[in-house]
This record gives C-alpha cells, structure tokens and sequence, in this order.
C-alpha cells in the first residue's frame, strides 16, 4: 500500500486515536493502522474504523442511560 501523500510505502504498526462527540471523549492509546514512515500519514483498515465506530456507539448508549438515571 502507497501513502496517498507521498507515495511511500506504507507500515504497519499502531497509533493513537481520539474522538471528541456529543461531550464524549474517547481515547486509544493503539490502534492497528497502515503508517507511512515519510510523511507519518495514518490509514486504518475498515475492520478497526467499524470497531471504533462500535464502541463509541456503546459508550454514547450508556451516558445516555447515566443521564436518564441522574
């Protein structure tokens, strides 16, 4: 895989992901993801992006419980 940068080829390693939504903020300190050595550019395959997509999913489900229960 080419960076769509630089067109250097890509690694694999992990990185770091944070969301800010609806006053939540999640944070991974290591995310599976392509990276580009030259430019630092990241990609994460579409496999990680549905798994985070899924938990932040869930934690917004659970706040919103917390707030009808406070």
């Amino acid at each position: 895989m080419k960076c769509m940068y630089c067109q250097a080829k890509m690694e694999q390693g992990t990185v770091p992901f944070h969301i800010d939504r609806k006053g939540i903020h999640v944070s991974l300190d290591e995310v599976p993801a392509w990276i580009c050595p030259q430019c630092e550019e990241s990609y994460f395959e579409e496999q990680a992006v549905d798994s985070m997509q899924a938990l932040v999913t869930v934690v917004e489900e659970q706040i919103h419980k917390f707030a009808k229960t406070a």
